[in-house]
């Protein structure tokens, strides 16, 4: 199976998809005339929701903790905001049809459930040390060494101090 297939089989990568399907709708019956809603909350929106899919494309194709994390923190960042941005809606009396804005909230419920247990099967020793701090593995921080940092290296000498072998194997 191609690593493509795998990723559309994926269901929280079908379940973006879905979020995205159903923003595309909500935005659809925001009011056009409300230049305010259609600038700020619309264009968010589809931001968001059109943000997941491929974040969850990027950190499935890497193995590196660090950098999938990176992703998943902002796939994350993406469906909490569009949480929210959907829930202020509930509040604008012109959106005619309330159902698509509990629809989208509970999809991305649904979402977040299967993104705790996707983020849990990240292999957290599969890094390399995130200097910034953000995404190192328990026990490793930003401010420890380079374990080879310490270690002198001159590129010149490297060959200098290897015999030809022959000597090795009078010994």
């Amino acid at each position: 199976m191609s690593r493509r297939d795998r990723l559309e089989q994926m269901p929280l990568y079908q379940k973006a998809l879905q979020i995205l399907k159903i923003t595309m709708g909500l935005v659809e019956i925001v009011p056009k005339d409300n230049e305010y809603l259609q600038e700020t909350t619309v264009r968010f929106m589809m931001e968001n929701a059109m943000l997941l899919a491929p974040k969850i494309a990027g950190a499935s194709a890497i193995d590196l903790y660090d950098l999938k994390m990176e992703n998943a923190t902002l796939v994350r960042k993406a469906a909490r905001d569009l949480y929210v941005q959907a829930g202020s809606l509930r509040y604008e009396e012109n959106i005619p049809d309330q159902d698509y804005i509990r629809l989208l909230r509970s999809e991305i419920e649904e979402f977040r459930l299967l993104f705790v247990d996707w983020v849990e099967n990240f292999d957290q020793w599969n890094y390399i040390k995130d200097d910034w701090g953000l995404f190192n593995p328990p026990g490793v921080s930003a401010h420890d060494k380079d374990p080879d940092e310490d270690i002198p290296f001159d590129p010149d000498a490297f060959f200098e101090n290897m015999g030809d072998g022959e000597d090795d194997d009078e010994e």
